[in-house]
C-alpha cells in the first residue's frame, strides 16, 4: 500500500470515532431529557452506594414530584455558600458534611477517570496549540478535523461541553433559578442533567480511548446508573430527598453553535405535581 492510501485511512479514523461519540451523545441526551417515570429501585441503590462511598448508611428516602415540593423538606441544609464559608473558617468545625463529602468523592472520581485516557484529558489540561499556546477553537466537526484540532479536543468539546451547555445553562441553571426566588437553594445533585461528565467518561471508555479500573469503573456505572433512573436529589445524613423525572420536556436548538446544543423552550418543563417554573421563559437560557 502507498503512502497516500494510508494516510488517507488514518485520517477516516477520527472521522470514524467521532461519528461513534455522536451516537453515544445522543444515547445520553435522551437520559437527560427522558420524561419516563423514576426507576427507584435503581435510584435508591445507586444512591445507598454514593452514601457508602461518602461512609455514611443507607438514608431514608422521600420521594417527591417536582424540585418545588423538596425545598420545604430541605430547608435549613446546606448551601453552596454555606460550604465555601466552612471551607474558608478559620477553624472550621470538625463534622463533615455530607454533601461536602459527596462533592469530593465525585472529583476523586472524575481524576481518576481522567488518568485513565489514554491522551492528554482536556479536562484536566485545557489543549492549548502553537508556540503561542492559544485555545483550540470551537468548530463543526469537520471544520474542526480539517483545520487539525485533536480529536481530543473534539470529543471534550463536543460531548464534555456540549452537553454540560445543554443540561445546565438549558436546563437546571434556569430551573434553579427559578426555584431560588425565596432564597438560596441547599446543595443538590440533578440526576439525568448531571449527564455531561458521566457522557464524556463513557465516550472515552466505548471508544477504547480510555482504560479504568474496576474500581473506577463500577464508580462511574454507579452514577451512570442514577443518572438513567432519576432527577434531581438532595443529600441528607439521614433522609435523601429525590425528584421524579419531569412529565413534560420540550427543548430547542441554541442556533449557531456547533455540536447540537438545545434549550428549554419558554414553559418547557412541567413536573408531575403541575409545577412549571419557566411559563413566562423568566431565566431561559439565552444561547
Amino acid at each position: 500500500m502507498s503512502a497516500s492510501p494510508r494516510r488517507d485511512d488514518a485520517a477516516k479514523i477520527p472521522h470514524e470515532l467521532w461519528q461513534q461519540a455522536v451516537r453515544i451523545r445522543q444515547e445520553w441526551l435522551d437520559h437527560a431529557l427522558s420524561t419516563q417515570p423514576a426507576d427507584r429501585q435503581t435510584a435508591e441503590r445507586c444512591l445507598t452506594a454514593v452514601y457508602a462511598r461518602a461512609s455514611r448508611p443507607r438514608p431514608r428516602f422521600e420521594w417527591v414530584d417536582s424540585p418545588a415540593k423538596a425545598l420545604p423538606m430541605v430547608s435549613g441544609w446546606p448551601t453552596l455558600e454555606g460550604l465555601h464559608e466552612r471551607i474558608r473558617a478559620v477553624r472550621p468545625p470538625r463534622t463533615p458534611l455530607l454533601a461536602s463529602d459527596i462533592a469530593v468523592v465525585v472529583s476523586q472520581l472524575r481524576g481518576a477517570l481522567s488518568a485513565g485516557v489514554v491522551h492528554t484529558d482536556p479536562e484536566l489540561s485545557p489543549a492549548r496549540r502553537g508556540k503561542a499556546k492559544e485555545p483550540w477553537p470551537e468548530l463543526a466537526p469537520q471544520r474542526a478535523f480539517d483545520g487539525g484540532v485533536p480529536l481530543a479536543v473534539v470529543l471534550h468539546q463536543g460531548v464534555r461541553a456540549a452537553l454540560h451547555r445543554s443540561l445546565a445553562h438549558g436546563f437546571y441553571l434556569p430551573v434553579r433559578a427559578a426555584l431560588a426566588s425565596d432564597g438560596p437553594v441547599p446543595v443538590c445533585w440533578y440526576g439525568q442533567q448531571d449527564a455531561s461528565w458521566i457522557a464524556y467518561y463513557d465516550v472515552l471508555r466505548r471508544l477504547g480511548l480510555a482504560r479504568y479500573g474496576p474500581d473506577e469503573a463500577g464508580h462511574l456505572d454507579t452514577w451512570a446508573d442514577l443518572a438513567r433512573s432519576c432527577g434531581w436529589w438532595w443529600p441528607g445524613e439521614d433522609v435523601c430527598v429525590v425528584v421524579d423525572r419531569p412529565q413534560v420536556i420540550r427543548t430547542e436548538p441554541v442556533p449557531g453553535t456547533p455540536h447540537g446544543r438545545v434549550r428549554l423552550r419558554p414553559g418547557g418543563v412541567r413536573y408531575r405535581d403541575g409545577w412549571q417554573p419557566l411559563r413566562s421563559g423568566v431565566g431561559a437560557d439565552p444561547g
